[in-house]
C-alpha cells in the first residue's frame, strides 16, 4: 500500500517536472526570438532536442528561428531521418537552400536505417550528378544497408567506387566490405579482403571476418580464427565471443566453447548479458544442460533471449518436461514472453500430444495478443496437425494474415502425416501458384506425399525443379528421393541417387534395405546392410524390420533368426510387433508353423492384428485350418471391422471343400456388416492417374480395354494360362467364373498398360489389396507373351514380373 502512494506520488511530481520543462522550453523560444540570441545557441538548442528524440520540440524552434544555416538545415533532416519520419526529412530536405554532402547522406542515413534500399541508391545516384562526392559517412550507410538486406550487387556497385575513389584503402571500409560479402554469404571476397590489410588489422575486422565464418556455416573456420586471434594478441569483445560461441554449437564442439567461457571469464566480460546468452545457448545445444541452467541462474537479470534459448534447447533435445517446467518459471518471474517463446512450448505439448494444455496455451496466445505473429502463427498450425486435428490446422492457416514457406510447410507435411496426401499435394501446388518458393522441408514432405501415393511422374517433376531450382542438396531431401523411387519401384533411380550423395546416414541404408526386399531383391537387400556396417553405421529398430522382411522374402531362415537374435543381443534393439511379424511370415514361408505358432506363445509384447494376419497368411497357403481359425477369431476380436480374415478363412474352407463352414463365415460377415474393401488398381499415363474396379465399365477407354482382355486372356491361354476358379465366386456358372477372374482390377489396368504405353516400355500397376492367385499366375504370362516388365505393387509388396517369372518367387 505504502508502495503504491509513494509510486503515484513519484508520478505526480514527474508531471509536474515535465510541464515546468515544457513552459520554460515554451519561454525560451520565445526568448530567443524576441531578444535575437545568437544563432549559434538556436543551433545549439535544435541539436540537443533531437538527439534527445524530441523532434516536434525541435522543429518548434526550427520554425521560430529568424535565420537558418547549414547546421541547421542538417540537424533538421537528420532528426527527421533518424527518427523514422521520412516524408517530412524528404520536405525539409527538397526546401533546404543549398544542399551539402553532410545535407544529402543525413538523408541516405534516414533512408538506409529505414531498409528503404531503392530510395537510398537513388539519391546515393542523384547526388554524384549533382554534383557532390559521397562520404565514407554515406557509403557505410550503403554498405550496412547491403549487409542487412543482402544487396550483393548494389553492395558490390559501391566497393567499385570506392576503388575508383581509393575509399578503399581505409580501414573502417574495408571492415564494411568484409562485412557486407561475409552477409551476403561471399565469404571468398571477405576473406580476400581481410588479407589485404595485412599489418592493419583491428579486433572489429577481425571480429566481423570471424562472425562471417561463423554465420556461413563454418564453424571449424570459424574456431581456426578465434585461434589466431588469440595467438595475435588481438583482443575479444562482447561481439567476439558470441559469434565464437555460436561456431562451437553449429559444429557441437563442446569443450572448445567450455575453453572460450574460460577466456571469457579471464577477460571480464562473463557478466555481458550478450555473452551470457550465447553460453546458455553454446551449452544446451551441445547437450550439457546442467552447465547451461548454471550459467543461466547466474545472470543477474533475467534475459528472455536465454531462457528462450534453454527452452528451445531442452525441447530440441527431447527434455520436454523440462522446457515446459521452465516456461512456467518464466511466468511466475514475470519475464516478459516473446513470439519466440511460445512456438518452444506449442512444440512441447504437441509431443506430449496434451490437447487441454495445448489449447490452453492458445488461449493465453490470443489474450497476449502474440496470435498474429508468423513464428507463433506457424507453430500452431503445426502443433494442431500433430495432434491430429487437422480442422484447427487449417482454420489457424487461414487465420494467418501473412504465410511464408514455413506456414505452407507446417499445413502441407500436416496432411502428409495424416493420411491426407492428396489434399497435401493440392495445397503444394496452390502453395506454388501463390509465389511461394519451396525449400528442402516441404520438399522432402511432398515427396513422402507422392512414395505413399506412389506418383512418380508428379515425383520425378519435383526432382527436376529440385535441380534447376539451384538448392543445394541436403540429406534430408535425398533421402525422401531415395525412398520415393524405391516405394515407386524404380530400384534404379534409388541407387543412383544413393550413389551421388555425399553423406549417407542409417536413414539412407534403411530406405535402400527395405527398398530393394520390398521389390524381391533379398539378398542385394542382405548386401547393403553389410555394406552400411562396413562404415560403422549401426542399425536401428527400422532397418531390421526390413532386413527380415528381405530375409523372408527370399526364403532365408538361418539368416533372418540369427538378425532376429542379434537385436537385443548385439545392438540392444528390442524386437517389436512388426519384427515378430516378419518372423511369423519368414517361418510360415519355411513351412515351419508350428515353430511359427509357438513364437506367437513366446512374445514379450501382446500380438497385434499384424502378427495374426501374418499366421493367417502361412495357414492359407500351407492349408493349415486349425491354426488359422485360431488366427482368425484373434483377427476378429482385434479387428472386428476388417475383412480380410473373413475372406481368408471363408477361401481356406473353400479350398478345402467345406462349403457349409465357408457359407458359414460369409454370413456371418454379412449379419455384422462387413464389408469387404473393393479391389482397386491404378495405373499413372502422362501426369493422369487411371483407376480401375473389378469389372469396371466407367472409364473412358471401356470398349478397347475389354477388347485387349480379350485378346490377352486368348494369347495367355495359348501358352498355358488356366484360371484358378477358387479366386472366382462361387455362385456362378464356369464360363461366369471365367469373365469375372479376367475382369480384376489389375488385369483391366495391365491391358490399358498395353494400349497406351509404347512396345517393351514397362508398365506400373498399384493395387489397394493383395493380389489373388489367379492375377499374378496371368501376370506371369502376360510378362512373357508380351515381352513386358510389369511391376505390380499390392499391399504387401511389389511384384516385378519378367519373361514369365516374379520376384516374389511366387509366395506373397
Amino acid at each position: 500500500m505504502i508502495m503504491n502512494k509513494l509510486h503515484s506520488k513519484y508520478l505526480t511530481v514527474h508531471h509536474k517536472a515535465q510541464q515546468f520543462e515544457q513552459r520554460v522550453l515554451t519561454h525560451f523560444v520565445h526568448s530567443i526570438v524576441d531578444a535575437t540570441q545568437s544563432k549559434f545557441e538556436s543551433n545549439l538548442l535544435l541539436k540537443r532536442l533531437s538527439v534527445s528524440g524530441r523532434v516536434d520540440d525541435a522543429h518548434q524552434v526550427f520554425d521560430e528561428m529568424p535565420s537558418r544555416d547549414e547546421f541547421s538545415w542538417n540537424t533538421m533532416i537528420a532528426a527527421y531521418a533518424n527518427s523514422g519520419r521520412l516524408t517530412e526529412a524528404k520536405q525539409v530536405f527538397d526546401a533546404t537552400p543549398s544542399k551539402t554532402a553532410i545535407t544529402w547522406s543525413s538523408l541516405i542515413y534516414g533512408y538506409c536505417r529505414s531498409e528503404c534500399g531503392s530510395e537510398a541508391f537513388r539519391l546515393f545516384w542523384q547526388m554524384q550528378l549533382e554534383g557532390e562526392r559521397p562520404s565514407l559517412y554515406t557509403l557505410g550507410s550503403l554498405l550496412r544497408l547491403c549487409s542487412k538486406l543482402g544487396l550483393l550487387q548494389r553492395g558490390e556497385m559501391v566497393h567499385g567506387y570506392m576503388v575508383k575513389t581509393r575509399f578503399d584503402s581505409n580501414v573502417d571500409v574495408v571492415t564494411g566490405l568484409v562485412d557486407m560479402y561475409a552477409k551476403c554469404k561471399r565469404i571468398f571476397e571477405a576473406g580476400c579482403l581481410f588479407e589485404s590489410l595485412r599489418n592493419r588489422r583491428n579486433h572489429v575486422v577481425w571480429t566481423v571476418m570471424l562472425t562471417g565464418y561463423s554465420h556461413n556455416g563454418d564453424g571449424l573456420k570459424a574456431m581456426e580464427f578465434f585461434r589466431d586471434m588469440r595467438v595475435q594478441g588481438v583482443e575479444s569483445n562482447q561481439f567476439t565471443f558470441p559469434s565464437v560461441l555460436t561456431a562451437s554449437a553449429s559444429v557441437l564442439a563442446l569443450g572448445f566453447g567450455a575453453q572460450v567461457h574460460g577466456c571469457i571469464v579471464q577477460s571480464g566480460f562473463g557478466p555481458n548479458v550478450f555473452v551470457q546468452s550465447a553460453l546458455v545457448d553454446m551449452y544446451v545445444k551441445c547437450g550439457d544442460h546442467i552447465s547451461a541452467r548454471k550459467v543461466l541462474r547466474s545472470m543477474e537479470v533475467d534475459d528472455v533471449v536465454s531462457w528462450n534459448s534453454m527452452i528451445v534447447g531442452c525441447v530440441r533435445q527431447g527434455f520436454i518436461r523440462e522446457a515446459l517446467s521452465l516456461f512456467r518459471e518464466m511466468r511466475s518471474r514475470e519475464l516478459k514472453i516473446d513470439d519466440y517463446t511460445y512456438p518452444s512450448v506449442l512444440n512441447s505439448f504437441a509431443a506430449l500430444k496434451e490437447v487441454k494444455n495445448a489449447v490452453a496455451i492458445h488461449c493465453l496466445i490470443v489474450k497476449t495478443g502474440f496470435e498474429v505473429y508468423q513464428l507463433v502463427g506457424n507453430a500452431l498450425v503445426d502443433m494442431y496437425a500433430k495432434l491430429g486435428n487437422i480442422e484447427f490446422a487449417v482454420e489457424m492457416f487461414g487465420y494467418m494474415p501473412d504465410k511464408d514457406v514455413i506456414s505452407w510447410t507446417s499445413l502441407v507435411t500436416g496432411y502428409a502425416q495424416n493420411g491426407s496426401h492428396e489434399k497435401a499435394l493440392k495445397l503444394f501446388c496452390e502453395m506454388r501458384d501463390a509465389g511461394i518458393y519451396p525449400d528442402h522441408f516441404i520438399i522432402a514432405s511432398i515427396l513422402s506425399a507422392c512414395a505413399e501415393l506412389t506418383l512418380l511422374k508428379f515425383g520425378q517433376q519435383i526432382h527436376a525443379n529440385f535441380i534447376k531450382s539451384g538448392l543445394q542438396a541436403s540429406l534430408s531431401v535425398d533421402n525422401s528421393f531415395l525412398t520415393l523411387y524405391a516405394k515407386c519401384g524404380c530400384l534404379e533411380e534409388a541407387l543412383r541417387v544413393f550413389d551421388s550423395m555425399q553423406v549417407q546416414n542409417v536413414i539412407t541404408w534403411t530406405a535402400l534395405i527395405v527398398g530393394y526386399a520390398q521389390n524381391g531383391r533379398g539378398k542385394e537387400s542382405l548386401k547393403f546392410y553389410n555394406q552400411m556396417l562396413a562404415t560403422g553405421t549401426q542399425p536401428d529398430f527400422i532397418t531390421f524390420i526390413g532386413l527380415l522382411f528381405a530375409c523372408s522374402h527370399a526364403g532365408l531362415l538361418e539368416k533372418g533368426q540369427y538378425y532376429f537374435e542379434s537385436m537385443n543381443r548385439v545392438y540392444g534393439i528390442k524386437p517389436g510387433l512388426e519384427h515378430y511379424a516378419c518372423m511369423i511370415d519368414l517361418l510360415g514361408r519355411s513351412g515351419k508353423l508350428n515353430e511359427a505358432e509357438a513364437l506367437v506363445d513366446e512374445m514379450a509384447v501382446e500380438p497385434d492384428g499384424t502378427v495374426w494376419k501374418a499366421l493367417l497368411a502361412a495357414c492359407r497357403v500351407h492349408g493349415k485350418i486349425e491354426l488359422g481359425e485360431r488366427a482368425a477369431e484373434n483377427l476378429f476380436i482385434l479387428e472386428p471391422k476388417n475383412a480380410v480374415p473373413y475372406v481368408q478363412l471363408s477361401n481356406m474352407y473353400s479350398a478345402a471343400g467345406r462349403w457349409e463352414d465357408a457359407a458359414r463365415i460369409r454370413r456371418l460377415m454379412k449379419s455384422k456388416g462387413i464389408l469387404k474393401e473393393p479391389g482397386c488398381s491404378w495405373i499413372e499415363m502422362n501426369g493422369q492417374v487411371h483407376t480401375f474396379m473389378s469389372e469396371d465399365r466407367s472409364h473412358s477407354w471401356t470398349t478397347e480395354v475389354y477388347s485387349k482382355i480379350d485378346e490377352i486372356m486368348m494369347f495367355i491361354k495359348d501358352a498355358g494360362y488356366v484360371p484358378d476358379m477358387n479366386f472366382a465366386l462361387h455362385d456362378m456358372d464356369k464360363e461366369g467364373k471365367e469373365l469375372g477372374l479376367a475382369y480384376h482390377s489389375e488385369k483391366l489396368a495391365v491391358a490399358f498398360g498395353l494400349l497406351t504405353t509404347s512396345p517393351g516400355a514397362p508398365i506400373r500397376i498399384f493395387k489397394n489389396l493383395r493380389v489373388c492367385g489367379d492375377c499374378h499366375t496371368a501376370m506371369n504370362y502376360i510378362s512373357q507373351v508380351y515381352h513386358r516388365h510389369i511391376i505390380l505393387r499390392d499391399s504387401n509388396c511389389f511384384h516385378h514380373f519378367k519373361e514369365g517369372k516374379c520376384s516374389c518367387g511366387d509366395y506373397w
